[in-house]
């Protein structure tokens, strides 16, 4: 994890928000998941004060709307699925628009979108203003175990690997003009699939041994260590710590 590793969500800047160490982000935001989650359905205002308190987090960290709304598109399978709750969930109907929709299909739809595009909104502010290889020091100081911090960074290395082994591979193949228009064309992309897994593979077995050539024993060494003050933990706890007010007033009042 010694180099750097950019990637799509992240966006560069300088903001109080950028300069946090990653694993305060990341508890940060893995608790105010979980506030939002606890937070009864029915408590439809403290879902717009979770929404504000994020807005907040994307002016300080200097995130244009366009940009976070951008990013919000990867949950539209989910939106899609709680569309479809009030038209297959069972119990009380009422009617809109003249349509006869289940009352806890309504309460469900709900309950799916607000919390889900309130989870999804925090992890794109995260992923803008943190970059992987400091998320993935975040997850090592955060004492993930050791292992799975190693799969989480060799799957980001090699996904770029593959991506461009792939991308070679479509410019050959245009090359030699051809182009996938039909169910016929389905065999040479299958063909070009095992090819790519065997290169894959082999490109694999290289760099363990060319690990394992340069002392690598089962774990990776820390050139960095992430580390974080008391004023540093506090500021990055102002978001979970205000979401969690707002989930007990939600209960109580």
């Amino acid at each position: 994890m010694g180099a750097g590793h950019a990637h799509k969500l992240y966006r560069h800047g300088h903001s109080p928000v950028h300069a946090l160490p990653p694993h305060t982000k990341l508890a940060a935001v893995f608790a105010f998941v979980l506030v939002v989650v606890s937070t009864p359905r029915e408590a439809m205002w403290a879902f717009a004060v979770y929404a504000g308190l994020l807005a907040l987090v994307a002016y300080a960290a200097r995130v244009p709307a366009g940009f976070l709304l951008r990013r919000l598109l990867i949950e539209v399978p989910f939106v899609a699925f709680a569309v479809l709750l009030p038209f297959v969930a069972e119990g009380g109907r009422t009617d809109v628009l003249g349509l006869s929709l289940s009352v806890n299909g309504l309460w469900g739809a709900w309950n799916v979108l607000a919390k889900g595009t309130l989870g999804v909104a925090a992890s794109v502010l995260l992923a803008s203003t943190t970059e992987l290889r400091e998320l993935l020091l975040g997850l090592q100081r955060l004492r993930l175990p050791p292992l799975l911090v190693q799969i989480a960074s060799f799957m980001v290395r090699y996904g770029d690997v593959i991506t461009d082994e792939m991308r070679r591979m479509r410019i050959a193949r245009e090359s030699r003009g051809f182009e996938a228009r039909g169910v016929k064309h389905w065999g040479v992309l299958a063909k070009s699939a095992g090819a790519l897994f065997i290169r894959s593979y082999e490109r694999g077995e290289r760099v363990h041994l060319a690990m394992v050539s340069r002392g690598y024993a089962g774990s990776m060494p820390v050139i960095d260590e992430v580390t974080a003050d008391r004023a540093q933990w506090s500021y990055a706890s102002l978001l979970p710590g205000a979401a969690l007010v707002v989930c007990l007033l939600g209960w109580t009042l």
